[in-house]
């Protein structure tokens, strides 16, 4: 009979054992339950990050927003509210425009298209962090429709040139600029990724200028994009993103880059 007590001891010890087993057990699965869900999100984290929004990363900054005022020559009205027959007397108004370009040396030094710029009286270059400077018209190829500018400025950044020799067919091809512009006030360009469509595509001279060898593109190229750099996963600059082939205006995914090392080039003779 004394060893009722030893025995009713020994049940309660295994009867306590079993409970905090339990509880471990019941608080382990909870937890492994409460870390699928952390696991999950910090692996989409991980996959949103990737060599496209890398490169956007490193090359955003140096984007810039193109603001110029040109004069413009129009036919107005002659003296007492009469109209010429001759189609009126030239008068001569402000007109805004607005493109891109890069900023691609940390001494200021902006390479945007010629066409942008050609004829401004006042160009104003605008940082995606909002400061703004007066830009000098450096230099101008219009028949590789090329403008080197220069702003004066600390802390400037900037990005660097890739080779446009070794392009492939079918690489990813990420397009910055401003299309935007005076529409909306926000300073930060805008990003559209395609491929590389094509290379050495030339056209009949246009305007004076001409345009060999360009480089193709689906990424999207819109109005206010012209200047703006066209660049590889890797940050670099392979093209100047230049003009659009459309019937309607619109984007149709047939844009066309003016090639870094064409880009280059130039730049070194102006």
């Amino acid at each position: 009979m004394k060893a009722a007590p030893a025995i009713v001891g020994f049940v309660a010890l295994v009867l306590v054992n079993a409970g905090i087993t339990l509880v471990i057990n019941q608080q382990l699965q909870k937890n492994k339950q409460d870390s699928a869900p952390m696991e999950a999100k910090q692996l989409a984290n991980t996959a949103r990050h990737n060599d496209i929004t890398a490169a956007t990363t490193v090359v955003e900054p140096s984007v810039v927003s193109v603001n110029v005022i040109k004069m413009e020559i129009v036919r107005g009205y002659r003296g007492f509210g009469l109209f010429d027959f001759f189609g009126g007397m030239p008068m001569q108004r402000q007109v805004q425009g607005f493109g891109s370009g890069v900023i691609y040396d940390p001494s200021g030094l902006v390479v945007t298209n010629a066409h942008v710029v050609d004829g401004a009286s006042q160009i104003t270059v605008v940082l995606p962090d909002k400061r703004e400077f007066d830009a000098q018209l450096v230099g101008i190829d219009e028949e590789h429709d090329i403008a080197k500018l220069k702003i004066n400025g600390s802390n400037l950044p900037h990005s660097s040139f890739g080779a446009s020799s070794d392009l492939i067919i079918g690489e990813w091809a990420i397009a910055l600029g401003n299309p935007f512009a005076y529409i909306i006030n926000d300073s930060k360009p805008s990003v559209s990724v395609g491929v590389i469509s094509a290379l050495n595509r030339s056209f009949a001279p246009q305007q004076g200028r001409s345009y060999r060898g360009m480089i193709q593109t689906d990424a999207a190229i819109n109005q206010g994009n012209s200047g703006g750099p066209l660049v590889n996963i890797r940050g670099e600059i392979i093209g100047i993103n230049t003009f659009i082939v459309s019937g309607s205006g619109g984007n149709i995914g047939l844009g066309f880059a003016i090639p870094s090392d064409q880009v280059k080039q130039v730049l070194q003779t102006l």
